[in-house]
């Protein structure tokens, strides 16, 4: 596993999530507007992850302009992963101090995670049992899809 710098979420990226390359002539600085477009995330949502704590401290431009980096893009790209988990907003923002305080933060941030794992697959498992229902009720209606909602003999007077 490669080492990252202290305090960081992951691996320095080597391209911007989802294969995007930066926009010509951004240096790999990105406003609001731009974030929003390849997250998916509104400018509002944005604000408010930087307000609670979810983001690092956003730079500046000149006008102050938020300016958003690659390494922001990829942090973004771990919060949309841990949404999809479930985790709540409490223990994102925990996550995300955790990772600003340091390295010597690693077996609680662990820890967290791990638990979030545990809720994923007692999620998956569910999802399995509901498949399995969607499934045999499925297969109890297959060939019923020819036949008419009212017979013949209801028609007739």
């Amino acid at each position: 596993m490669s080492q990252t710098p202290q305090g960081s979420c992951c691996p320095a990226p080597e391209s911007v999530p989802a294969g995007r390359p930066p926009a010509v002539g951004t240096g790999g600085r990105y406003t609001i507007s731009e974030v929003a477009e390849r997250t998916g995330l509104s400018a509002h949502t944005l604000r408010w992850y930087e307000r609670i704590g979810l983001m690092p401290h956003i730079d500046r431009s000149h006008t102050g302009q938020r300016r958003f980096t690659d390494r922001d893009l990829t942090w973004l790209d771990l919060v949309g992963k841990l949404r999809m988990t479930g985790m709540s907003v409490a223990d994102m923002v925990r996550y995300a101090e955790l990772v600003r305080a340091g390295e010597h933060t690693y077996p609680e941030r662990r820890r967290l995670l791990a638990a979030t794992r545990e809720d994923v697959l007692r999620r998956i498992d569910e999802l399995r049992d509901t498949l399995a229902v969607l499934d045999f009720k499925i297969a109890h209606y297959t060939g019923y899809e020819d036949t008419p909602a009212v017979s013949e003999e209801a028609a007739t007077p």
